[in-house]
């Protein structure tokens, strides 16, 4: 199976300058955890609601001075929509994310493989291990 196939479609992105806090307010709409963050088509970074509360809220920044770029992880880790699925679930499994992007043959962002989505697309014993291993303690 391809990862255009399983891959959840629709992604928004926000700008390095959005600010955190509209951010956050999409997040909640949207009902998602991490938007990419992207510039001129291409994809720069990814910022969490983790990276919200940890880096942010956390250290005591103030809220509304605050844009992606300042708390988005860059050299975002992605896949390709016509890489096959166990590829994807490697690289999940390999650097414990939860979310991986897709991006096309042009390196634009198209989609999100989400655990979620490999969780029900998947056999279950398949689906448990790549569960196990993106939940596992960073060493």
């Amino acid at each position: 199976m391809k990862v255009k196939d399983m891959m959840h479609k629709g992604v928004e992105c926000v700008s390095p300058d959005a600010a955190i806090e509209s951010i956050a307010k999409k997040m909640k709409d949207l009902d998602v955890g991490a938007i990419p963050v992207a510039q001129n088509g291409s994809l720069v970074g990814m910022i969490t609601d983790r990276d919200i509360v940890l880096r942010c809220v956390a250290n005591g920044k103030d809220t509304s001075k605050v844009t992606a770029k300042d708390m988005m992880t860059a050299g975002v880790v992605y896949c390709r929509d016509t890489e096959e699925i166990e590829d994807a679930v490697r690289i999940m499994e390999g650097k414990q994310i939860r979310r991986l992007p897709v991006l096309d043959e042009a390196k634009r962002m198209v989609g999100m493989i989400r655990l979620g989505d490999i969780s029900h697309a998947l056999p279950q014993d398949i689906a448990g291990e790549v569960t196990k291993a993106v939940s596992a303690h960073h060493a």
